[in-house]
């Protein structure tokens, strides 16, 4: 029993120090995993973040038969299943055992590959003070409960990843915080500096074209003055780009102010209550900022429709204009026209970016995140 006693501690010991390392939160948690399974009589594991919508996302999972595991483990998220629905309700505090898992019954129906003997599992919620972020689950084949003792190792490892998972979020907050402090000084700085001296060479170029009769000279100050003003303007937009002021009003004031920035006409449409979390309101917002600074800058027309749709587990915004268009003769080089970077900031947040577009048709600019 000592001996028993002081293996679990080892194994705590042990994972303390996987999950105290620097590394990504997908990396961490599967290596964790790996270790408790290492450590333990459990065989198989998985692990479930559960947002406070009850969205379920399986984060990671280790050593599952092949009925578990088939289809991308579509039988493990699919319908619903007894600690789920406790988890959702606050009603799951510890480790439990699971008499009889409904998602494992329907995989073992529905599949035809093996089950490796896994019919029951125990499950502990992931958790840090009054936060909870999701389920632990092992299974070992041919068993059907578990032991307190095991439990409680469950328990012991549940408790650590919880804490992990806390540190990591709050390094991210942290590191967001940073992030926008860093872009407002950054815009203050560029206002202060670089905006002002353009101003300057603005009324410089004015004056220059009042004191002068020589139309030769006076053409060349009214250029100066149009290519600073068209200077000024793409300043202002970068200190906006950096600072989002607007967003402090909601994303729809936002874009809307970022639109007047550029001499842009913008008619807007909403459908849903726009109540998104923080990343993903700034990720739509800077997508939208890129696409109206395309529809300024390529589609030769200053006039910009956009449409926002938000529905329980997506936001979907529409950017579309009438201008020129283009021909996409090398869809995957997108860089020169801005796509690319609407593209990769859609994919970080799980989202998409499409577009429709044509010489002289237009284009229209899809955006589809999750939340």
């Amino acid at each position: 029993m000592l001996s028993n006693e002081l293996s679990n501690i080892e194994l705590l010991k042990e994972i303390a120090e996987l999950l105290n390392e620097e590394t990504e939160m997908e990396k961490m948690l599967q290596g964790a995993l790996q270790k408790l399974l290492d450590g333990t009589l459990f065989e198989t594991g998985w692990i479930f973040f559960i947002d406070e919508k009850g969205k379920q996302q399986l984060i990671a999972h280790e050593n599952l038969p092949n009925a578990l595991k088939q289809d991308d483990c579509r039988h493990l998220q699919k319908d619903s299943c007894w600690c789920v629905s406790r988890f959702q309700k606050g009603e799951l505090k510890k480790a439990s055992n699971i008499i009889e898992c409904k998602r494992i019954v329907n995989a073992r129906k529905m599949s035809n590959e093996d089950s490796g003997g896994i019919t029951h599992h125990a499950t502990v919620p992931l958790q840090s003070g009054q936060e909870s972020f999701g389920l632990l689950n092992v299974a070992t084949p041919n068993t059907i409960r578990f032991s307190d003792g095991e439990l409680a190792l469950l328990e012991s490892v549940a408790f650590q990843i919880g804490s992990a998972i806390k540190r990591i979020l709050l390094t991210r907050q942290e590191q967001q915080v940073a992030l926008v402090q860093e872009r407002n000084r950054l815009a203050r700085d560029l206002h202060d500096s670089v905006n002002q001296l353009l101003f300057s060479v603005t009324l410089t170029a004015r004056g220059g074209i009042e004191m002068t009769e020589q139309p030769d000279i006076k053409d060349t100050f009214k250029e100066i003055q149009y290519l600073t003003q068209e200077a000024l303007t793409e300043m202002r937009a970068l200190i906006w780009q950096l600072r989002p002021k607007g967003l402090e009003s909601g994303i729809i004031e936002g874009l809307k102010g970022y639109g007047d920035i550029l001499g842009l006409t913008m008619t807007v449409k909403v459908k849903g209550v726009v109540n998104l979390p923080a990343i993903i309101e700034e990720t739509l917002f800077r997508i939208a900022q890129e696409a109206l600074n395309n529809i300024r800058k390529h589609s030769g027309v200053l006039i910009a429709e956009l449409y926002l749709t938000v529905t329980s587990t997506d936001v979907l915004l529409v950017v579309k204009d009438e201008g020129c268009g283009f021909h996409m003769k090398e869809p995957n080089k997108l860089r020169s026209i801005g796509l690319q970077s609407m593209k990769d900031r859609a994919n970080f947040v799980g989202g998409t970016v499409d577009w429709v577009t044509g010489c002289e048709k237009g284009t229209e600019i899809l955006v589809r995140l999750p939340y």
